[in-house]
């Protein structure tokens, strides 16, 4: 029997409805912000005296806050930033390369196949984690078309992804 069966509504939790921001560090404001723009694409608005709103492509947008000391974002909490294809991230990674110093990017990886995608990442001089990758229109919801997917699921490099 389903709740739907018994004709009681039952209650979710939270009623949340968008998923609108995630937060980021700055240790110099103005040279983040000239990087978001000018290297990243971003669009960006000053906030406060402290902090930076950016956004890309969609509502959902980072508020960047000015902290002195930051630590290293690990890998696995990276930012991801779609481009049209492969060839795209190709090209992106050789971009990040020729301006690591410019830009203090670092750990700059190779572009590899992975989690369903082809990418690279790299870590900005705030020490935020960055992914270039290829992705359809509409960035990971194909795997929300997908379904629950068993085993390694998009992890298998193997994994019939959507062309970008």
């Amino acid at each position: 029997m389903t709740d739907m069966d018994t004709d009681i509504a039952v209650e979710t939790g939270l009623k949340t409805r968008f998923l609108s921001h995630g937060t980021l560090g700055s240790r110099d404001l103005d040279r983040t912000r000239k990087f978001y723009t000018e290297f990243l694409g971003l669009e960006v608005v000053q906030t406060s005296k402290i902090s930076l709103l950016i956004r890309l492509g969609s509502d959902h947008s980072y508020a960047v806050v000015l902290r002195k000391k930051l630590g290293e974002m690990p890998r696995i909490n990276h930012n991801g930033l779609d481009v049209e294809d492969d060839a795209e991230v190709d090209r992106s990674y050789q971009i990040v390369l020729a301006s690591q110093e410019e830009w203090g990017l670092h750990k700059i990886t190779k572009p590899v196949i992975q989690h369903g995608t082809y990418s690279f990442h790299f870590w900005d001089m705030d020490d935020n984690c960055w992914e270039i990758l290829s992705n359809p229109t509409g960035g990971y919801s194909w795997l929300f078309e997908r379904g629950d997917q068993d085993g390694k699921g998009h992890q298998a490099r193997d994994y019939d992804r959507p062309t970008s």
